[in-house]
């Protein structure tokens, strides 16, 4: 359009009628181009490689929450054009049972931690065992203890140094194990006025919150990771309980991080008192 003007000396309207192009699609202003594909693709070819057991829609909400203005269907199709498409799992789901809908659930922070272990060996085939506690309201992985054994009276240590973090849970959720039902452990809730639930035995899907999480550390970690001694598994383990719980987003959260969730309670706690 410029160069019919430019070149013959006529209108916009009249250069716009001869070519037979609308005025409003000359007039209408440029649109800035949109993130470089060859950027975005960088981008989620490092949280691949970073996290290789996360799919398409956690990469997207990750590159959101880094100022990226992307659209799913667009990541989805470059996950897939870089070849970075999560296989399928192939678990079956177990269906929660019915009379489970009474079971006390977790209204705000600190209301109901869930108690559960997970296994793994280092590369001289000695056993590790993961004491994991995780708040059932926000998500967030309190403790994630890592040993070659875990006794009553070590879930007490952690737990007691978590009272004076976070103060006392009103509940504890855990299965029937020996650590668990130890008359340490239910002594020292009685003592501290904190209630402790059992699961039925030989249903975990009682105790979702951790089973879920379990997974998640199997899936992310555990099945990544190999392990040279007890030291290297605890840091490791550490850096990603931490990242899980300020870096990752949560589905369940509405995207959020599990310590973001706690922000607000803990800036409306000091209003309560």
């Amino acid at each position: 359009m410029r160069r019919l003007q430019e070149g013959f000396g006529v209108s916009e309207r009249f250069a716009c009628r001869v070519a037979g192009q609308h005025r409003s699609t000359q007039r209408k202003p440029r649109v800035p181009r949109p993130i470089e594909d060859g950027e975005l693709r960088a981008e989620l070819r490092s949280i691949a490689k970073a996290h290789p057991r996360w799919g398409y829609k956690m990469a997207t909400r990750v590159v959101r929450r880094k100022g990226w203005h992307v659209n799913r269907k667009r990541v989805q199709r470059l996950w897939r054009e870089e070849g970075l498409k999560r296989p399928p799992q192939g678990r079956k789901r177990r269906r929660v049972r019915l009379d489970t809908t009474d079971r006390l659930q977790a209204l705000r922070p600190n209301h109901v931690w869930a108690i559960d272990f997970c296994f793994d060996e280092t590369s001289d085939q000695r056993r590790l065992k993961i004491a994991n506690i995780v708040d059932e309201c926000t998500r967030e992985a309190l403790v994630m203890r890592v040993g070659r054994h875990c006794t009553a009276e070590d879930l007490i240590t952690e737990l007691e140094r978590l009272v004076v973090v976070y103060g006392a849970p009103a509940s504890l959720r855990c299965d029937n194990g020996p650590e668990l039902i130890a008359n340490a452990l239910r002594e020292w809730c009685r003592f501290s006025r904190i209630g402790i639930s059992y699961i039925e035995p030989g249903s975990p899907w009682e105790n979702a919150y951790v089973e879920s999480f379990n997974g998640r550390v199997r899936d992310e970690l555990l099945n990544i990771e190999e392990f040279g001694s007890l030291l290297e598994a605890q840091v490791v383990v550490e850096a990603w309980r931490i990242e899980y719980n300020t870096y990752r987003p949560h589905g369940a959260l509405g995207g959020l991080t599990p310590a973001e969730v706690r922000v607000p309670w803990t800036e409306y706690q000091p209003a309560l008192s």
